[in-house]
């Protein structure tokens, strides 16, 4: 499958959560109190992070593997096959429970600096 195909269907995907929102401009991926849930690889292959649990169940059931970038193995991450990625209905069960699943760890801390406060004018 392209990338722009599959960009398309992922975007379809998030918009099944209205509490999800589409980040990063090259390498499209969700996240939730700092944690990355998806993410669209650069050459096009989605990849979930899931429980333990799930992520056996989902690895036997679509006979797919752990997501692998820039030659590290990404271990909470399967990778969706291409067919099931067309089903949006039936992947949105994963992607839910992929959100709920972030959502049970602890926030990450903002790595953001924070800006000093605007000094008030003189009169």
């Amino acid at each position: 499958m392209d990338r722009d195909t599959a960009l398309d269907l992922y975007e379809r995907l998030v918009a099944t959560n209205p509490r999800v929102e589409r980040k990063g401009a090259t390498m499209p991926y969700t996240s939730l109190n700092g944690h990355m849930f998806s993410v669209l690889t650069k050459d096009g292959k989605l990849a979930l992070r899931l429980p333990a649990e799930e992520r056996t169940a989902f690895l036997k059931r679509y006979k797919t593997t752990l997501c692998e970038q820039y030659g590290t193995v990404m271990p909470e991450y399967v990778v969706v096959p291409d067919a099931l990625l067309m089903k949006t209905r039936e992947l949105q069960r994963f992607f839910d429970l992929s959100y709920a699943y972030v959502g049970s760890l602890a926030p990450k801390p903002t790595t953001k600096k924070k800006q000093p406060a605007a000094k008030k004018k003189r009169r």
